[in-house]
């Protein structure tokens, strides 16, 4: 089983509330979908996700991978119980909002 810190459970929260707000129901659903899909992917092979998003290189960090799916860029720490970091709609400004 996948864990989420505070700030990865804050920012989905982030993400639910303004497709609330925008009336996008089918993103809370796609949303949902994607963070199940990376769960999958993490638990079946935490090394192979990228080092960085790639449009960021520098948020790069030793312990720590990224995968894209659907729309979101997930980080993840490698360790044996891995944790998801942050989670990230790929059109936000992501090196604003996260600090490896």
């Amino acid at each position: 089983m996948i864990r989420y810190s505070r700030k990865a459970l804050a920012l989905i929260d982030e993400l639910r509330a303004y497709y609330v707000r925008k009336e996008r129901i089918e993103a809370l659903f796609s949303l949902q979908a994607a963070l199940r899909e990376a769960e999958a992917l993490i638990e079946r092979s935490p090394l192979k996700g990228l080092p960085a998003p790639r449009p960021y290189p520098e948020l790069a960090a030793e312990g720590e991978r990224w995968v894209l799916v659907r729309h979101y860029w997930i980080a993840y720490t490698t360790a044996d119980l891995p944790i998801i970091l942050a989670v990230f709609n790929e059109s936000a400004d992501i090196p604003r909002r996260f600090e490896p």
